[in-house]
Order: structure tokens, then sequence, then C-alpha cells
């Protein structure tokens, strides 16, 4: 099962976790007290440089007929697209921006380039997701409501399509987040989804026409002879934003060490507790700074998680002091190449295509879903032992249980093997 008790699983005491907290506080007030000018410049950089690529791609497809005006005006609309979703409009409609009280570049102006609308998407993901962030049942981001990421949700037969599904989701990633915050926003308003005049309804199928007009009526016909291929550009182009938008977010939240948590942990949850859900339940990217700025630097989506309203070109530094604190406090900070990290997610999701019996791994001791109770699996008392070496004086926490753990697993498979 998820984790019940996150101090435990996190071999920290009381004490450790609100020290814990009271440090990532003070990164906080440091960045908030240091935002100025060159973030203003970066953030308007970032608008000129997304337009720039726009327009520059579809001017460049006013010839669109010829293969080189075709490739390039889909390379630039496909950059456009993906830094004005990531960089852009999930970042500006997190808050990150408004410190500057800048009427255009503010959460609650900004409308990005999808189907959904900005305001259904703030209020499921900024709030839902990131305050029951991997809590069973009240994160509804945790799959999608399409994918069993977790054991702790029951089987069904439907999920033996759900590696068909997740293809179908990364190819249409922006329908399926405008759906999903439809279905939030429904249920927050208590309205029927049959009832089509309902005003989620109506918000959705404003912008579903602007969007779709816009990418397949709009710019299509005004590139007169050319206007099946603009078309084709720009589905393609939507296709690859939809691809790597896809591709990030279930690199930072579903591979290996990203945990799950339940009901009872958030209950009576202090904030140096959600703090540390943050970390354990987000996984990083290792990106250089362009990879970086077009994942939206969500290749660290442990300091998003940590701060989501802190502007995304502060999170390389901050991390460099989320990783010291993880060294400190002997945690894990989950992190690895984005071929590796997508492979973990794509595993689960295969593997949890099955029912639980034909599984190995117990409820709580899998790579996708694991509990404080893995620690005393295969007799092992890790949990009790691991706290300050008497000697050094040296904090052991969860990073050295999980090593240990790995090594008394493998002791105990090697012992099996040899009877």
């Amino acid at each position: 099962m998820a984790i019940t008790n996150i101090n435990a699983f996190a071999h920290l005491t009381d004490a450790d976790v609100d020290a814990l907290g009271r440090e990532l506080d003070a990164i906080r007030r440091d960045v908030e007290h240091s935002r100025g000018l060159r973030d203003a410049r970066y953030i308007r950089r970032v608008i000129r440089l997304q337009r720039s690529l726009e327009l520059g791609g579809r001017a460049v497809l006013l010839g669109s007929r010829r293969k080189p005006a075709w490739v390039a005006g889909t390379v630039m609309l496909s950059l456009a697209k993906i830094i004005e979703n990531m960089e852009l409009g999930h970042n500006v409609m997190h808050g990150q921006w408004d410190w500057m009280n800048d009427p255009e570049i503010h959460s609650t102006t900004w409308e990005w380039d999808q189907t959904g609308p900005s305001e259904h998407w703030k209020r499921a993901h900024n709030y839902s997701h990131h305050t029951y962030t991997n809590i069973v049942g009240m994160d509804d981001d945790v799959g999608f409501g399409i994918l069993r990421m977790t054991r702790d949700e029951k089987w069904k037969p439907i999920n033996l399509l759900q590696p068909i599904a997740n293809v179908i989701l990364a190819a249409t990633f922006e329908w399926g987040i405008a759906l999903h915050d439809l279905e939030a926003q429904q249920k927050r308003e208590g309205v029927d989804p049959m009832q089509w005049n309902s005003a989620p309804n109506k918000e959705f199928a404003l912008k579903v026409v602007r969007q779709v007009g816009k990418d397949f009526v709009l710019f299509p016909a005004l590139t007169g002879r050319a206007w099946k291929h603009t078309l084709a550009a720009n589905a393609t182009a939507n296709l690859v934003r939809n691809l790597w938008a896809y591709a990030v977010i279930f690199c930072g939240h579903f591979p290996d060490g990203a945990e799950k948590f339940t009901v009872e942990q958030f209950e009576n949850e202090t904030r140096a507790q959600w703090y540390l859900r943050q970390m354990l339940g987000s996984a990083n990217i290792d990106a250089g700074p362009v990879m970086g700025f077009l994942t939206g630097n969500l290749s660290y989506q442990i300091e998003h998680h940590l701060f989501p309203d802190l502007p995304s070109n502060r999170y390389p530094e901050i991390a460099v002091r989320v990783r010291a604190l993880c060294a400190k406090y002997d945690l894990p900070y989950t992190t690895g190449p984005l071929s590796r990290q997508y492979l973990l997610a794509l595993r689960t999701i295969h593997k949890l295509a099955l029912p639980d019996r034909f599984l190995t791994r117990t409820p709580d001791d899998a790579p996708e879903t694991s509990s404080e109770h893995k620690f005393h699996a295969n007799g092992s008392r890790i949990a009790e032992a691991l706290r300050t070496d008497a000697d050094t004086g040296r904090l052991h926490g969860l990073a050295s249980a999980l090593r240990a753990h790995t090594e008394a697993r493998a002791k105990a498979r090697r012992f099996t093997r040899r009877k």
C-alpha cells in the first residue's frame, strides 16, 4: 500500500522533519527577496523568442508547398508551442511571475495555446494536484483517471487496455488534460456532465472552437493554395508538443522513486511534512540548460513541487541547495536521464495493466508502490536501526535504508537460489 507514515518511511524524527521544513522555508525566502530585474528580463526574453518562432513559422508556412519550407515552418511552430505550454503557460499560470504586477504576464490573465481553458487547469492542477500530490484518492493526476499507476488502485478488466490507452493519451495529451480538467470543474460546481448548457461545458466549448478554429481553419486559410500543407504542419506541431509535454510530465511523476501516499498520511500533515511529501513524490530529469528550458524547467520537478510559484529560471540554483539538504538528511534525490525515467514509467503502465496475482512484488515493496512496511521484509529491522551513527554522529535516513533494503533483498535471493 502507499505510505501511511511519512516520517517513518523517511527514517526521520519529528524534529528532523521540522528542521528540514525550516531550511526549505529559508530557501523560499531567499529567492523571494532576490527576485528582480534579471528575472523580469528572462521571462520577457522568453516571450519574445516564443512569439518570434511562432510568427516566423507561420510566415515560412506561406510557402509550405515546398518541402524545405514545410519542414522549417513545422519545426519553428513546434518549438513555439512547446515553449508556450511549458515555460510560459504552465509557469505563468502557477503565479511565478505575478510579483511583477504585469497584467500581460499574470496568472489571472494568461490563456495558453491548447484546448483546455486556463481557468479549468488552474483549479484542477494548481490547487488539487499541488495540494494533494500523489495522495491516492485525492490527487486525480495519479494516472489521470485513465491509467492504473499504483497497486493501491483496484485492478479492473479495462486496465488490460492501458498500454493502448497510454499511446492515445500521449498523442492527444492536450485533449486528455482538457477533458480531465473539465470533469474536475464539473464535480467542483456540482453539475451533471450531460447538462450541455452548464458553465464548465460552455467554457470548454468556447475554448475548443477558438483553438481548433485558429489551428485548423484560420491559419490554413491564410496560406491560400498551401492550406493542406499548412493544416498538416499545424497538426504535426500539436502532435510534437503533445508527445513532449506527455513525456516530461510522466518522467516527473511516475518513475520508480516517485512515491504514493494515503489519505491517512495527509489528515494530520504539517507544512514540513508537505515539503517532504513533495520531495519523495517527485522525480527529476537530468538535463542541461537547453533541454531544461524546453521542459519549462520541469526537469526540476522536485524543486517545482516544493516551490510551484517561484520563477522557473531559479530552479537550477534551488536544486543545488535541495540536493545538499537531501545529502544532509540522507534522503534520496530521484533523478535520471529522460530515457530511463520514461522507460521506468512505461514499465509501470504495462505491469499494472495485469491483475495483482501476476505480479511478483508485494504491495508494500514494489518499484512503483511502497510503504514504510517494506523495511520489515525479509526479517529486516532497518526502520528501527537507522537513525544516527553513534561514532560519527551522521544521520542515517531513507537513502541509507533503501540501500540496506536492496542489499538485504539481494542476499535473500542468493540464499534462496543456493537452497
